[in-house]
This record gives structure tokens, C-alpha cells and sequence, in this order.
């Protein structure tokens, strides 16, 4: 007899339909699975065998052939194994036709029948709910996350024997409901916060410029001057995440299989801190198996370097595609993947390779050329991408010493709300603008506007104190930034001044 069950898959971050097809003839007992499937599908044979005879249903000694269509798209990982255990119990009339139609299956399968989790169910379930299938049966571990996609019945799993007297009427299995509004709103906490950054206001004012505008920035300065502590703080001045965000970046941590059990929404802008150790692939994505890296993991976050200048070359210079795009793109001889990666890029180095230059508590022993040679591990191209540059000093004594605590999160997030509300509606219309980060030469043009004192100020820290050409853009679009934090449309002569104390790598300030 034949059955076909319906299942899904994942591509990139997005889901397709697999129709499971088991056939069982009788003929010389034999178990071949076809449509592509890779080492983890081929070994479901064991565990379903295993999961079938187990949970005290009948294993047929007949020949099992399971197709997986589209045959044409390579198949991964275990979740087939629920799907191709209930093709067969119905292929051998174990079970009803009728009843199981209406579902989509999904679910690894362990040796005693038990159903444990698998990653990318969010996308599978957003696909179900867009193509009108209503009832979607998980793993009891994914039915939370699987609940997030509206329109559909989520049917938490826990055994094979469970699922199979579900189908025949003989358990109930109640839907898990969940309200998306409420975990929304109690996901979107920080555990740490800004108030706890004591002094380095000109680098916490930096911060919040770069999180107004959207715009890269790398900060410099002597280990313990509290560049990492702030750099992980940036995500709670960032923009409220929206819950097309939150769906979009959790889809991406689900197919990654990063997503923590007990989490059913990333509603937090993620932070992501690799070690400079980390491998391209792990950097920007790809494998044998092709997952997202964490430039995607990232999205609609921060991706932090800590002592950038400590990456290999070839992994920074793989960031300059998605830096521009927006977007990572991993081909393979069989299939092309596209994984969104829209991050903010916050990276920290110190001075010089013994890190202490400029520091008046402690001595430098690195000769300029070493300092050269350490700065010069930043290419050009890199650098195009950062719009500001800031130096972080070392805390002194009364500072840390001090009572009073700095600024709280929120209200700087309030002051970078509203600023980019009002680049929201200056970019409305415009294709994949939304900060003014994203602005192309063309648009500063237009948009940053100067009157003839501010041209003159910009103008002579152009010639006198050495700032490069590729500063300029950078400048304007930092300066509207300000702006834009003060609530003014003009750009005067302050924003420009204050736009331009953020490019000290191009003045040279460490040689």
C-alpha cells in the first residue's frame, strides 16, 4: 500500500512542503529512502525501525521504499522521522488514511518512540500558516516556538504511541496556545543596562550616536577601559525591536539551532561577540551543511570584534559584502542560500600590540612602526564601512570610585527612537533605507545640507589635520545624526564639529 504524509523542510531561513511517500510491497524485506537525502535521513531507517517496534506496533518484513518529494532538493537533518514512522503504520493499514491528511508532521524520533526536538520549526510553521495548513504536529519541545506563527493548530508530540492515538481518536491532544503580545512584550528585557558604565561620557555620547544613526563604530583604547562593558550595553539604546523583527531574526536563531529550549521569541536586538579565532564559515555562514554565522545571527543587532586587529585579514574582508548588501549569500554546486544580515558592526582594538600608548598611568614599549604595522591590519575598504571612531581612555579613580550612577538605557533609547522616527519618515519610499547609516553619496548631497561656516570648518579639518577624502561622506552623515538627536533639520556648525571628533584613526592620533 502507498500513504503520503505532508512535512517540511527548511532553506535558508524560509520552509517548503516535503511530501513523505511510503510505499510497502510485499516483497524481500528492505528499508531505501530516495529524494535526496543526506547521512541523517539515511540513518531514520534505524530509528524508526527501532521507534515502530518499540512503541508495540508492527515492523513490516516487506520491502519500505520512502520518497521525499521534491526529489530535486537535497533533504536534511532528523526531522523526517515522525513523518516516515506514520507513513508506513498507514501504508500497512496500522492506522486510518483518512484521519492524517490534514496534517503537517515533523519530529526526530529516539529509539523508544520518545519525539525530541529539531531546529527551523518557526519557519516551517509560518510556511504551514501561509499556505493554508492548518494543523501542524511538533515535538512538545518546539511547540512554543512553533505557536508564534499565527492561523494554525499547534499539536505538541511527546511519543509515537501518543501521535498514533491522536490520529485515531483514541487521545486528545489539546492545540498550544500561547499570546504572542504578551511574550513579546515580557522578552523585550535587558539584564544589564547603561547605568552601570561608570564615567567615559564622550564614549557613551558616541554610542548613542551610533545607535541613533545606525552607523558603524569601533572603539579604541588600553584594556580595562571598559570597551567591551559598553559595547555590550549598545543593544539596550537600539531602536524597540518590532515583532516582524523579532519573527524574522528568531527564524534565523531557530534554523541555526541556537535558539535557547524555553525561548519562543528573540525580541531583544541580539549581540554577537566571536572570538577572533572563528573560521570564515562561522563568521559569515556556509559548511557542508549551510547555516547562518554570526553576521546573520546578528541581524537586527550588534556584531562586536573584540580586538579586531587580532582577526585574520580574509575573515574581515569577508564582511564587507554583507556590510553593504545587507545580505550573505552561500553557494554550493546544488543549491544557492541567502541569509539576511542587516547588523550593526561595533568592534574594539587597542592602541598599539602592547596596548598601553597614550596611557599616562602606563608606559608604551612599542616603536612606531610597530604601532603602524599593528594599525595598518584594518584595510581601507574596512574602514570605508565605519562612520565613526572613538577613544576610550582609561577610567580613573574618583570615576570608579564614584556613587552616582550614569544615564539609564531607557531614556537614551527614547532620544534614539525619536531620532530614527524622524529618519523614517525621511526615507519613507526608499527601498532598504531606513537610517542614515544607509545613506549613498548622491542622498548626503541632497539630505545633509550645510551652510557656509559649517562647509569652512569641514573644509579645514579636511586639509589641516589630515582627515581623508573618504572621511567627508562619513562626517555629513554623522553630523545629521546629531541633528536628528537634537530634533533640528538644519545641520550647523556644533554637528559638524562634534561629527568630526569622531574620526581620530584618520587624523592619525595613534602614531
Amino acid at each position: 500500500m502507498l500513504s503520503k504524509i505532508l512535512s517540511a523542510a527548511t532553506s535558508g531561513i524560509d520552509a517548503y512542503t516535503v511530501e513523505v511517500e511510503a510505499d510497502v510491497q510485499q516483497m524481500l524485506p528492505s528499508f531505501v529512502t530516495v529524494g535526496l537525502p543526506d547521512a541523517a535521513v539515511k540513518e531514520s531507517k534505524e530509528r524508526v525501525q527501532s521507534a515502530i517496534k518499540n512503541s508495540d506496533f508492527i515492523f513490516p518484513a516487506k520491502k519500505i521504499t520512502i520518497n521525499l518529494a521534491p526529489a530535486d532538493i537535497k533533504k536534511e537533518g532528523s526531522g523526517f522521522d515522525l513523518p516516515m514512522a506514520v507513513g508506513i503504520l498507514a501504508a500497512t493499514g496500522q492506522i486510518l488514511r483518512d484521519v492524517y491528511d490534514e496534517f503537517i508532521i515533523i519530529g526526530e524520533l529516539a529509539l523508544d518512540g520518545q519525539i525530541r526536538p529539531i531546529p527551523g520549526i518557526l519557519p516551517m510553521a509560518i510556511h504551514a500558516s501561509e499556505n493554508n495548513s492548518t494543523k501542524f504536529i511538533v515535538p512538545v519541545d518546539n511547540a512554543k516556538e512553533a505557536a508564534m506563527a499565527q492561523g494554525i493548530d499547534v499539536y505538541p508530540a511527546k511519543s509515537l504511541t501518543e501521535i498514533i492515538g491522536f490520529l485515531e481518536g483514541a487521545v486528545s491532544i489539546k492545540p498550544y496556545e500561547i499570546d504572542i503580545e504578551s511574550v513579546f512584550e515580557e522578552s523585550r528585557r535587558y539584564d544589564i543596562d547603561f547605568s552601570d558604565v561608570r564615567g567615559q561620557e564622550s564614549a557613551k555620547r558616541a554610542l548613542e550616536v551610533a545607535a541613533a544613526g545606525g552607523h558603524n563604530i569601533i572603539l579604541v583604547g588600553p584594556p580595562g577601559s571598559g570597551k567591551t562593558m559598553m559595547a555590550r550595553r549598545l543593544p539596550t539604546i537600539l531602536p524597540n525591536m518590532t515583532l516582524a523583527e523579532a519573527l524574522e531574526t528568531t527564524k534565523i536563531h531557530s534554523v541555526a539551532g541556537v535558539l535557547p529550549k524555553d525561548t519562543a521569541l528573540v525580541a531583544t536586538r541580539p549581540f554577537r561577540d566571536p572570538h577572533h579565532t572563528t573560521s570564515n564559515a562561522g563568521l559569515i555562514g556556509g559548511g557542508s551543511i549551510p547555516k547562518p554565522g554570526e553576521v546573520s545571527l546578528a541581524h537586527h543587532g550588534v556584531l562586536f570584534l573584540d580586538e579586531i586587529a587580532e582577526f585574520r585579514r580574509e575573515a574581515l574582508e569577508v564582511l564587507r559584502q554583507p556590510l553593504e548588501d545587507g545580505e550573505v549569500t552561500i553557494s554550493r554546486a546544488a543549491i544557492s542560500l541567502a541569509y539576511p544580515a542587516n547588523f550593526m558592526l561595533a568592534a574594539a582594538m587597542n592602541p598599539c600590540p602592547c596596548g598601553y600608548h597614550g596611557d599616562n598611568s602606563h608606559e608604551c614599549s612599542c616603536s612606531s612602526a610597530q604601532i603602524q604595522k599593528y594599525m595598518s591590519r584594518l584595510s581601507g575598504p574596512l574602514m570605508d564601512r565605519i562612520d565613526i571612531h572613538i577613544e576610550v581612555p582609561a577610567v580613573n579613580f574618583k570615576e570608579l570610585s564614584s556613587d552616582a550612577s550614569g544615564e539609564k538605557s531607557k531614556p537614551i533609547r527614547d532620544r534614539v527612537n525619536l531620532a530614527r522616527k524622524k529618519q523614517l519618515e525621511r526615507f519613507k519610499g526608499k527601498d532598504s533605507i531606513y537610517c542614515n547609516a544607509h545613506m549613498e553619496s548622491k542622498m548626503i548631497r541632497e539630505i545633509c545640507d550645510i551652510d557656509d561656516k559649517a562647509k569652512s570648518l569641514l573644509r579645514l579639518a579636511i586639509t589641516k589635520q589630515g582627515l581623508s577624502a573618504r572621511a567627508y561622506d562619513r562626517i555629513l552623515k554623522v553630523a545629521r545624526t546629531i541633528a536628528d538627536l537634537e530634533g533640528v533639520d538644519h545641520i550647523d556648525t556644533p554637528h559638524i564639529a562634534e561629527a568630526i571628533g569622531y574620526r581620530s584613526l584618520d587624523r592619525n592620533l595613534w602614531l
